[in-house]
């Protein structure tokens, strides 16, 4: 028998594992396959759970963590085989997972060994400090890119010029922020000042620790700029509507959807969509607000920590593999809006309402909204340490 265990966030574990006769030994775990587990042409999948997940919980087509480590790789490496870690922001496993398998049968088509791929996920700031800290990434895929600079200023293992070095100042898709509300929107949810009404619980993550929940918070600002009213005392208002800041962006999802708390989940795009999917449209509904912003999530090359030039083509095929319309079409099937629909299905590409979005360049860049707004003792501290 078969099944997901719970582990340690950081740990190395196959992802199909005998079942322990004793609960207690799903501890014990290490990083190494069953020699019985079933086998793949070219790959499997492997997954560290650190929490209850949602999706797994209500029946997802496969258990998805709250934070920790997927592998997919194969069960015989051949010789010269090359081990990729891509670090990515909290939303993205079902994306990557799908990506992964197609990346892994392009390369292998393209005459390489059959790679092992490693994806670890988390909130973006705590991936962009556990790669600071020496987590060994070749690549990193975060949900903004003042968490790549912070990489590149305290590392040194990314270089400054790194947005110039892939299209689209290195975003291969884009993503915006929308309202996850219960069937019905019982509390008739319609636009962000409905979100400080008394009585409303909102879920969001931390913006300390999640780069979505900073994209929350910067398309709240807008919409009360846009609307006449203080920025800062309205962005306090809601937080003051926000009973619990998890760390990621799946982990408020988590909250929201199995917990039951809150009212209306701020959410990336692409989760709200999957929840849909997943879990059901009849427990749940998006509303899109008036005015959101474009969140675009960067990639980049770690060359810090590229051991060699095997692994460097690797990585570097690895990230233009996400810009060709395979990558662009998966990115759409997982509900990101892609750049190149040529190879997307039209369904997949027609599905995004069009919306009034905002710019991190309204704000500065991430140069200057980071410190300001995020930064020790900035606009967020002292909104929330006041509260």
């Amino acid at each position: 028998m078969f099944k997901f265990t719970t582990v340690g966030a950081g740990h190395f574990i196959p992802f199909l594992i005998p079942e322990p006769k004793d609960p207690q030994e799903t501890s014990q775990m290490h990083e190494h396959a069953p020699s019985n587990g079933p086998q793949a042409p070219t790959a499997v999948q492997a997954e560290a759970v650190a929490g209850p997940n949602p999706f797994a919980l209500i029946g997802w087509r496969m258990a998805f963590a709250t934070a920790g480590l997927a592998i997919l790789t194969g069960l015989a490496p051949q010789a010269g085989a090359q081990t990729l870690l891509n670090v990515s922001y909290d939303p993205t496993r079902e994306l990557y997972r799908e990506f992964n398998e197609a990346f892994a049968k392009h390369w292998g088509a393209e005459g390489h060994a059959a790679p092992t791929i490693e994806a670890s996920h988390g909130g973006s700031g705590a991936q962009a400090r556990s790669v600071i800290e020496g987590l060994n990434a070749q690549v990193v895929t975060l949900a903004l890119a003042s968490d790549i600079n912070a990489i590149a200023e305290k590392s040194g293992k990314i270089p400054a010029d790194w947005q110039s070095k892939l299209p689209h100042n290195a975003s291969p898709y884009t993503s915006t922020i929308v309202f996850l509300v219960r069937d019905g929107n019982p509390k008739g949810l319609e636009d962000w000042d409905d979100l400080v009404q008394d009585g409303v619980q909102v879920i969001t993550p931390n913006p300390k620790t999640s780069g979505g929940a900073r994209w929350n918070y910067l398309a709240a600002w807008a919409w009360a700029e846009k609307n006449g009213q203080d920025p800062k005392d309205f962005v306090a208002a809601l937080f003051r509507n926000v009973p619990v800041l998890d760390t990621g962006a799946r982990g408020s999802t988590t909250t929201f959807a199995q917990r039951g708390l809150g009212d209306v989940l701020l959410a990336w795009e692409n989760e709200a969509y999957l929840a849909l999917e997943e879990l059901g449209e009849d427990k749940f509904d998006i509303v899109v607000p008036s005015v959101s912003i474009l969140a675009e999530p960067p990639v980049a090359l770690v060359e810090g920590n590229l051991k060699d030039e095997a692994q460097r083509e690797l990585a570097t095929a690895y990230l233009e593999y996400l810009y060709s319309p395979e990558g662009q079409a998966i990115a759409y099937k997982n509900f990101y809006r892609a750049w190149d629909a040529s190879a997307a299905d039209p369904e997949d590409v027609a599905r995004f309402p069009k919306l009034d979005l905002v710019t991190i360049a309204d704000f500065g860049g991430w140069e200057k909204a980071q410190p300001e707004h995020f930064g020790d003792g900035g606009t967020f501290d002292q909104i929330y340490v006041s509260q």
